[in-house]
């Protein structure tokens, strides 16, 4: 799939072949195999082209990506501590492009929502503490029991292994 996204064209099976010779020897019948079996999965289309075909991606390298995170995410049993927990592996410039992206979804006829209230139970820290520490709290531990961000009432030193503090199940049967 590498080669058929860096392309971004239509390929043969002997231009994926000859491109992947110049860095180890390779049989043309393995490449065939592995654009056949993409093509039945469904991540590249072909077309007939004399007694070739010629791939093409179905969608984009990013997009590949993209349904992966959301399937990834979309298996987690509480999605809003996945995601605080995926932010928090973030390096400075991820986060930044993640904004970036926020940003772009948002358009400008969406602009960002003001910065929520303070969280009474966390007030920030004075001028006077704010540089005693030279090293960051952990992105877990800043989120910890933050009522705006469901599902991290339990992340952070304090909470492990004490149960959720969640409203018990509504019973939806009729009284019983």
């Amino acid at each position: 799939m590498t080669r058929v996204w860096q392309w971004n064209r239509p390929v043969t099976v002997r231009e994926v072949l000859e491109d992947i010779q110049r860095d180890r020897s390779i049989a043309y019948t393995t490449v065939m195999t592995v654009l056949d079996n993409l093509h039945q999965k469904g991540w590249v289309r072909r077309e007939a082209e004399g007694r070739a075909y010629r791939y093409e991606a179905v969608s984009t390298r990013a997009a590949y990506a993209a349904a992966l995170m959301n399937d990834s995410w979309s298996q987690s049993d509480n999605p809003a501590a996945a995601l605080v927990a995926f932010f928090g592996m973030m390096s400075p410039e991820q986060r930044e492009a993640l904004t970036d992206a926020v940003r772009m979804v948002q358009g400008p006829e969406n602009p960002p929502s003001a910065p929520p209230p303070e969280n009474p139970a966390n007030p920030p820290e004075s001028a006077e503490s704010a540089g005693s520490e030279d090293t960051e709290e952990p992105a877990d531990a800043r989120n910890a029991g933050n009522p705006e961000i469901p599902g991290t009432e339990n992340l952070g030193t304090e909470n492990q292994g004490k149960p959720a503090n969640r409203p018990p199940a509504q019973n939806t049967e009729g009284g019983r």
